[in-house]
């Protein structure tokens, strides 16, 4: 698999992703968050943090923020951990609940 036909791949696995829902190590960007749940502050100076927040609020993500002002997203609500993706419907398809967390 070359680098067109990996990229291209990852696009199509994250287009599954449903609205509502998050992961981790994919795209869409603010779909994507690490593994503890925490969307990453990009850097002093930025406000790429606070941008993927509302992206995910205005999907129906609940952000809550740490005690140390860290952004989560609670895995367990809103995580998206298919056993598989190469049968997943993309999302426009996905009935509610189809692709609750594993």
């Amino acid at each position: 698999m070359d680098a067109a036909e990996f990229h291209a791949e990852v696009y199509r696995i994250a287009a599954l992703i449903p609205v509502g829902k998050v992961t981790s190590y994919a795209v869409p960007w603010q779909r994507v968050i690490g593994s503890s749940g925490a969307i990453s502050s990009r850097g002093p100076g930025t406000d790429g943090a606070q941008r993927q927040r509302e992206a995910l609020e205005a999907e129906g993500v609940e952000v809550a923020e740490g005690r140390g002002g860290e952004l989560k997203v609670d895995l367990r609500t809103y995580g998206w951990f298919p056993a598989s993706v190469e049968g997943a419907a993309p999302e426009e398809e996905n009935e509610e609940g189809a692709n609750d967390a594993q």
